[in-house]
């Protein structure tokens, strides 16, 4: 074997490559390397609504997944002032600076977002369809050993950035067209199955949101019977769980014979916690609020590499963040076969026995009226770190229904919510196998037509 052979397989950071595989620099495959820049008046100008461009930044950027939470827009002035950072389609997003959860993280731009620009902490990188396929060099910058790869040539200190000539100089392990677009495909079709899964339980969610919204904020059923008319979509027996008129209450016009208290009064903040690794070898479900944000899907972790006090999550419990809570953060936990904790930025709520079911929690704390008296209850004055005290969150007021309207409510969402449950499982299985097969087919251990058939099975 050649010298230059040798020194280029040293330089790849998954080791030797297979035959026929060669050692390129990125920007020997890119058509475009770039970023964007924060546009005139920074925050308030963007627009409440869109009208053409949207501005992509790195919150909205996530390993093989794009999230339009948190997108904002601009105006066509704006775009054309950033008209070198404009995305399309097939562009790569790389994140080049951030905190150790943000940096590095890369999605292919969905058509669905665009027009678009992006900021100057996200990087374009538009490949030469003849030497790259955009998959292939997503499945690289997203493979585990590229990511301490790319740490490698940070260039800010404790708050990580990487920049264009760092990009233009990585080495990427190339193999020949056809093989990149299978590996491509294959991971691609698990990303689509799990992205299916997402969009199905956001569905999902809005309904049972939607009717808690309909029952218990707006009382649509109780507004009907008082003006004589049937309840729209309700049979006689659930139309008769309502009253026919309001009675006024601390917390304005309730339905008669509802009550008004405090989140205290119906549910309780359990604080029981464990040290992981004192469990060395024990696999946990573990909650966390990057898990949250990468999908709201907890991470199966051996003790080992839990690192600090974690609460334990009952049966029954509803995780609230208290962190940031201008961002909400709720997660419904279902039994798995592995125990579950969750970091202790998250407040463990269960219900009271006999007052509310969970569903009930979950939907009145995803509520956006519960969601603005949360964030106004903050302590701290870093915008990083506020956060909201368990006796805060026991304080606010909510409307408390007749037990059979609730348990009813829960009886009507319970299936929606359970679906999710599995959608969200079986997404977790589709990621452990992609994330499985994505070194494997990077490496050469598993040849693609092998690959194929463990993703079809």
């Amino acid at each position: 074997m050649k010298v230059d052979q040798l020194a280029s397989r040293a330089l790849s950071p998954l080791g030797s490559l297979p035959s026929g595989w060669q050692m390129v620099k990125l920007k020997d495959i890119a058509k475009k390397v770039g970023s964007g820049a924060t546009p005139k008046g920074g925050q308030s100008a963007y627009l409440p609504t869109r009208q053409h461009f949207a501005l992509i930044r790195s919150q909205n950027v996530f390993d093989r997944r794009f999230s339009s939470e948190g997108l904002v827009y601009i105006s066509d002035d704006q775009a054309a002032d950033l008209r070198g950072a404009e995305v399309q389609p097939e562009d790569l997003l790389l994140n080049i600076t951030g905190d150790g959860i943000t940096f590095a993280r890369a999605c292919l731009a969905p058509k669905s977002v665009l027009p678009a620009c992006v900021n100057q902490h996200v990087s374009i990188l538009r490949t030469d369809p003849s030497r790259c396929c955009p998959g292939f060099l997503l499945s690289y910058l997203t493979h585990p050993a590229v990511k301490g790869y790319i740490e490698s040539f940070n260039a800010g200190g404790s708050r990580r950035a990487i920049t264009k000539g760092h990009i233009e100089s990585f080495e990427v392990p190339l193999p020949p067209m056809p093989e990149q677009q299978h590996i491509a495909y294959i991971l691609g079709t698990l990303d689509d199955k799990i992205d299916l899964n997402r969009r199905m339980n956001e569905t999902l969610e809005s309904m049972a949101q939607a009717l808690f919204q309909s029952w218990f904020v707006d009382f649509d059923p109780v507004r009907a019977k008082a003006e004589g008319r049937k309840p729209a979509g309700m049979d006689a027996t659930t139309a008769g769980l309502f009253p026919d008129g309001f009675e006024e209450s601390p917390l304005g016009s309730i339905p008669k014979r509802w009550k008004v208290g405090t989140v205290g009064g119906i549910a309780t903040i359990s604080r029981d916690s464990l040290i992981p690794q004192d469990f060395a070898e024990e696999v946990f479900d573990h909650y966390s609020i990057p898990a949250f944000d990468e999908g709201r899907l907890p991470k199966s972790e051996r003790g080992a590499d839990i690192r600090s006090n974690k609460f334990i999550v009952p049966p029954g419990a509803v995780l609230v963040s208290k962190l940031n809570p201008r961002i909400p953060r709720v997660w419904l936990p279902w039994p798995s076969c592995r125990r579950p904790v969750c970091s202790t930025e998250f407040l463990v709520v269960l219900p009271t026995v006999g007052s509310v079911e969970r569903e009930y929690l979950f939907a009145f704390f995803r509520s956006p009226q519960f969601g603005e008296d949360f964030a106004s209850r903050v302590t701290g004055t870093s915008g990083s770190h506020q956060r909201v005290k368990s006796d805060d969150l026991l304080a606010i007021g909510c409307p408390i229904p007749t037990k059979p309207t609730s348990r009813h409510y829960a009886e009507t969402v319970g299936p929606m919510l359970e679906r999710v449950a599995r959608n969200l499982e079986e997404s977790r299985t589709l990621a452990a196998l992609r994330d499985a097969l994505l070194p494997k087919l990077l490496s050469g251990e598993i040849r693609v037509k092998d690959a194929e058939k463990m993703a079809e099975s």
